[in-house]
């Protein structure tokens, strides 16, 4: 392997988890409607819920004034000549009574956010307000999400208001004098995300180009190389190593940013369910490319000059021609076409390589399992190519007996 190679090879390495990045900050901050599909499974996570009724509960304050109404109400009973024993029991009721008011607030709170009102007006309040996400990774922007001092909160007061309704409708009367709030609702708090803000939007400006440059200077490291085989296999190990020592960093980086939590993040089980949602996209890219990575090198190294690929593809040629073989006794003949299969097999091969690999290509978000589809077809495909080979390589003989 060339100086320039191992150079390049090793640029790649380096440069694939970084695309893989650039490739979900662009894609986070400019494509809407993933974005929506991101984080409308938040309205119904669990950790977000209770957040949320924690929060409203919070700003829909209706609290009364129980100390001064049981304090009037025993006045009232003395002014009627019982005993003062009786207007003692009835003062001691006003926490209770505070206690029940708050009990009716969560309760109501509770049952707009596990409705599907609170995931539409979540839904809803993140499509029209997607500017915001550029303010979280930019800085840019506004909308109902907000960041100032690397606290990123949500408004909540529109659905503040929407549980104040909900309190008068009940006959809470209280509710009625609850001023207007414009009250938030801490996600997440990181003193780094000024940084982070400065990184993203780098990574946005080259995120159309560092992709297709990663897989050029790939490329160029593979064709310099003396063993171009071995350079291949060796590309894609390192870049699958290379993205399985950022997911471990994305593991260590979460266990970090949860256990040094602020004060200002109000759950710390809403800031992980964010954290998780968010890198969601991430970490399935990472885990794709760590299995194309390894499946490519697999391949690669099977098509290899070495004993155990030689055996691999001796073994499967033998398969070929029994099954070839089988089915000539059965009457089941190719004729011209397994001759045809069989002369230019190997560039039928690389047509195939590069079908799937445009498809890869071209996939819009491929997963783990949209790798192993491909692959399955792949498998399919040569092994269709290698029994019409066979057949055409066993039925010659036979061809020519009959002609004589």
């Amino acid at each position: 392997m060339s100086t320039v190679s191992a150079v390049l090879i090793t640029l790649t390495c380096i440069l694939v988890p970084v695309s893989l990045i650039t490739v979900w900050v662009h894609d986070i901050v400019l494509d809407s409607d993933r974005y929506v599909s991101t984080v409308t499974p938040l309205a119904s996570d669990p950790a977000i819920e209770a957040a949320a009724v924690n929060r409203i509960s919070e700003a829909a304050d209706a609290r009364v004034d129980g100390a001064q109404v049981t304090s009037d109400i025993a006045a009232w009973l003395e002014s009627q000549g019982l005993p003062p024993r009786v207007g003692a029991a009835i003062k001691s009721l006003g926490p209770q009574l505070d206690s029940a008011v708050d009990q009716a607030v969560t309760k109501l709170a509770t049952r707009f956010v596990e409705s599907d009102r609170f995931e539409t007006v979540w839904t809803e309040a993140n499509r029209a307000a997607h500017s915001a996400v550029v303010h979280v990774l930019t800085g840019e922007g506004r909308g109902s999400v907000e960041v100032s001092g690397g606290t990123v909160t949500l408004d909540v007061g529109a659905a503040v208001e929407q549980v104040k309704k909900d309190l008068v409708e009940a006959g809470l009367s209280p509710a009625e004098k609850i001023p207007e709030v414009d009250k938030q609702m801490v996600l997440f708090q990181s003193d780094k995300l000024e940084k982070i803000r400065d990184l993203a939007h780098l990574l946005d400006v080259v995120g159309n180009w560092l992709p297709i440059l990663t897989v050029l200077l790939g490329v160029i490291g593979v064709v310099l190389a003396r063993r171009r085989r071995r350079a291949l296999v060796t590309t894609m190990l390192g870049a699958a190593a290379a993205c399985l020592v950022l997911a471990i960093g994305l593991v260590i980086a979460r266990s970090y940013y949860l256990d040094h939590l602020p004060a200002q993040v109000q759950s710390p089980e809403a800031a992980a369910a964010i954290f998780d949602t968010l890198l969601r996209f991430l970490r399935v890219s990472l885990r794709t490319a760590i299995v194309l990575g390894i499946l490519v090198a697999i391949g690669a190294y099977l098509s290899g000059a070495g004993r155990l690929p030689r055996a691999v593809r001796g073994a499967s040629e033998r398969t070929a021609d029994a099954a070839a073989r089988w089915g000539g006794t059965h009457g089941v003949h190719t004729g011209k076409v397994g001759t045809w299969v069989n002369t230019y097999r190997r560039w039928l091969t690389i047509g195939a390589l590069l079908i799937l690999a445009l498809v890869f290509a071209f996939w819009n978000h491929p997963t783990v399992l949209t790798v192993l589809l491909l692959v399955l077809i792949l498998l399919g495909v040569l092994a269709v190519v290698a029994l019409l080979a066979a057949s055409g390589r066993n039925g010659e003989p036979a061809e020519h007996v009959d002609k004589r």
